[in-house]
């Protein structure tokens, strides 16, 4: 047995998985959607299982109160202040020299999905809403790759492979996007830091099985778990009467690019993020030299950080910011505008 199996040992000794099992997961690659509660533990699951390549996308950095869930991270992470791709892909490369573990900073966006899942076997949902899930939907079926659908608040999670062209997609669970307040997120509900760990498990599992050559093993209801009360129970999911929008009509709805800036609210935090669109790279030296008489600014070549009262801006190199300290978009967008430029 060479001295990548022997890594392996363990797994490669399963009859569903064995020495070819090993070998197709080391020539797969997957995308995980969201490196938070649920994306850290897809990430080191995949990592540590042998996944030849991960690619680790997430638009967000490291804060105190992640710690209880999102288990690659330390407060070391925050006080280098790393993103959270950055930090977990180093964490992960420690781990298993013999993977490649591919950090992406940025936002989950209908102009970037299609290249970001390039290349890609399986995608993962680490997602925290449901317009990023309706993206990763649309994306997949289109370039007919499955994905494993996840979710985790409160007590209670969810687990879905979608595979194009078999059974119900997520669009045909969820037709459209919800109206805002109208789901509980992780800030009004709270979330068990067990929970993320057992979706997260359940759904590598299924990811497993395609990328070792058993997609007939594959659970194909939705299983919905309450941690709490110790149950498990797997839903039928079945289609509609009507045709669906995207895997019945091929209308990719959600994949039309949104045109100029975007705002969108952070679940779980009195946050926003502005988008501005496709702008040069910010110079970080010298927007730290024009904003130090204003606030607080610290920067390295990963985010900028600019603190004034009880607001701070987190600038990012493709020009996005999470604006800290208000839930209101407008408000958002005219701190951008005021400090960091239109």
């Amino acid at each position: 047995m060479s001295a990548d199996l022997r890594r392996y040992s363990r797994q490669v000794l399963l009859s569903k998985i064995a020495t070819a099992g090993q070998e197709r997961l080391a020539g797969s690659r997957a995308l995980v959607v969201g490196v938070g509660a649920l994306g850290t533990a897809l990430a080191s699951l995949l990592v540590r299982a042998g996944c030849g390549h991960v690619r680790l996308v997430d638009r967000d950095f490291i804060e105190m109160d992640n710690l209880q869930r999102q288990t690659l991270f330390d407060e070391d992470d925050i006080s280098a202040g790393l993103p959270k791709a950055v930090a977990a892909a180093a964490k992960l490369s420690r781990a298993n020299t013999s993977v490649t573990v591919e950090p992406v900073v940025a936002d989950v966006t209908p102009s970037n999905i299609l290249r970001l899942l390039e290349g890609c076997t399986v995608a993962l949902d680490g997602t925290d809403n449901v317009e990023t899930r309706l993206l990763l939907n649309d994306a997949c079926l289109k370039l007919s790759i499955p994905w494993v659908y996840g979710a985790a608040i409160g007590m209670t999670g969810a687990i879905m492979p979608i595979i194009p062209g078999q059974g119900p997609c997520f669009r045909c669970i969820v037709p459209s996007q919800p109206a805002p307040g109208s789901l509980p997120t992780c800030e009004t509900a709270g979330v068990l830091g067990t929970v993320p760990q057992i979706v997260a498990a359940f759904q590598v599992t299924e990811a497993i099985k395609l990328l070792t050559g058993h997609p007939e093993d594959l659970v194909t209801q939705m299983r919905y778990v309450d941690v709490w009360a110790g149950t498990v129970e797997a839903l039928e999911i079945r289609k509609g009467s009507e045709p669906c929008p995207a895997c019945d009509l091929g209308r990719f709805e959600f994949l039309e690019e949104a045109k100029g800036g975007v705002t969108a609210k952070m679940c779980g935090r009195t946050a926003v993020q502005v988008d501005p669109g496709k702008v040069s790279a910010p110079d970080f030296g010298s927007l730290s030299a024009r904003l130090s008489p204003l606030g607080d600014v610290k920067f390295n070549s990963y985010m900028l950080r600019f603190s004034i009262g009880d607001k701070e801006i987190v600038l990012f190199p493709d020009g996005r910011a999470i604006i800290k300290g208000t839930a209101e978009e407008a408000v958002a967008r005219a701190l951008y505008s005021r400090y960091i430029g239109a």
